[in-house]
């Protein structure tokens, strides 16, 4: 019994945690019904910490998607004046690829990238919800970063002339000879800079430079721009930085863009806007009421069907609920339409696992064990059909998270969040509430 007490008290701590970590600090309760109205204002606890790249704002809201948020569409236009024709559709792929690992670098939650054709156009659809700096999350985006080291020709090689695409020529070391690039500082002076580290292939080929280059400047370009002409003052092979009059939020975004790769094509946006949550906020708040009144019919039948038994199961799926909620807020879960859907579903899954166990118990106490006996042999026996049934949903999860996109992710991920906690909440919280009140029922 010290066991199911202390198991008791585990429950009681994440059910408060939860509730604290879903309600925001400031909220209010209405009752409206009829003539009697009511309305009282709550306020709790704030919590705002950070821990290292983790943090914490219990006042933030849950993010929402594009659908119901609203956010940025942009169209990108790819130029393929230089790529051969039958070459377009590998590099468009291509392009589309980087451009949705630049978005995932940035931060952005559940991004819709899709590449198009329209009528020679080869174009790339952007969708970016909730952003809260599109200017930067834009410039990301659109910058091909295509990072090129040149040589000045014979007649001009000094550092005193400002290279241009005409008085340079390209040593053959670009981006996509570097491995690795992070913001960093100048040990002597402190100045923001752009540290690389160059693959096997870019080294031997930067040595080659260099050691030419000796005592000599050496170009650098980011998107046919000079951005700084240092001389070699010794051989380079494997790594080294690239200076400028950089700030430090400068070096962070060229490394970002570095590391994120050079676009194979141009490009430029075409088309930018803002637009409004598609759905609305009076379709967010009925498909809520609809959840809401879904749960209510799974906890009255549990009740009706289940007594005491489903008394004790509507509970566990209450704390399942806002043990869920709360996940949703700290990873934090970007919720979509299709995501609410997830999370519905995976309510009745929760109740599934409890239907199980209740009836395998029925089962138990017909064949005359005692009441004692058929809960631990129901939760037993049930739970090889729990495990299977829940194995198979969570591997459709990760098929549909692994090749699916967009709001198919969000969907997946919101179901096999509530199917983890609904194996907490039906074999952790159903059992020890029936352990400690069921036998004496």
């Amino acid at each position: 019994m010290k066991s199911e007490f202390r198991r008791l008290l585990i429950i009681f701590l994440i059910a408060v945690l939860s509730l604290f970590v879903v309600f925001p600090s400031n909220f209010s309760l209405k009752f409206n019904i009829g003539n009697f109205k009511l309305e009282q204002k709550v306020s709790l606890p704030s919590l705002n910490f950070n821990i290292g790249p983790f943090g914490f704002n219990r006042d933030a809201s849950f993010k929402q998607g594009l659908d119901l948020s609203g956010g940025t569409h942009l169209v990108l236009l790819a130029d393929m004046k230089n790529i051969a024709s039958d070459q377009r559709d590998t590099a468009l792929d291509s392009a589309t690829q980087i451009i949705e690992r630049r978005v995932n670098l940035y931060g952005l939650s559940e991004p819709i990238v899709q590449s198009a054709k329209t009528a020679g156009d080869y174009r790339i659809i952007v969708e970016l919800p909730g952003v809260s700096d599109i200017n930067q999350a834009i410039s990301l985006i659109g910058q091909t970063a295509q990072l090129d080291f040149r040589e000045f020709k014979e007649s001009t090689a000094t550092a005193l002339i400002i290279p241009t695409l005409e008085n340079t020529t390209s040593t053959g070391v670009t981006g996509k000879d570097l491995e690795r690039a992070q913001a960093d500082f100048d040990p002597q002076t402190g100045a923001p800079v752009v540290s690389f580290v160059m693959t096997d292939a870019g080294a031997k080929k930067f040595e080659q430079v260099t050691k030419r280059l000796l005592n000599k400047p050496l170009a650098i370009f980011l998107d046919e721009i000079p951005i700084s002409w240092p001389t070699v003052n010794a051989i380079i092979s494997k790594s080294g930085v690239i200076q400028g009059n950089f700030t430090t939020s400068e070096t962070k975004a060229l490394a970002l863009q570095l590391n994120a790769g050079a676009l194979p094509v141009p490009i430029k946006i075409v088309e930018q806007r803002n637009i409004g949550a598609t759905l609305g906020r009076e379709s967010l708040d009925k498909s809520l009421i609809a959840g809401a009144i879904g749960l209510m019919i799974v906890v009255l039948f549990m009740l009706l069907n289940y007594g005491f038994k489903g008394f004790l199961a509507d509970i566990a799926l209450i704390i399942y609920t806002l043990v869920t909620l709360a996940l949703f807020k700290l990873i934090p879960v970007t919720l979509t339409l299709a995501g609410i859907a997830g999370f519905i579903l995976s309510i009745g899954m929760a109740v599934d696992a409890n239907i199980l166990i209740f009836e395998r118990m029925k089962e138990e106490l017909r064949w005359g064990k005692s009441q004692t006996t058929a809960l631990e042999l129901g939760f037993k026996r049930a739970w090889s059909s729990i495990w299977d049934s829940n194995a198979s949903s969570l591997i459709t999860c990760g098929i549909l998270y692994w090749f699916g996109s967009g709001l198919i992710r969000g969907f997946a991920l919101t179901l096999a969040i509530g199917i983890l906690v609904s194996l907490f909440s039906a074999i952790f919280v159903t059992r020890t509430l029936l352990r400690l009140f069921y036998k004496a029922n």
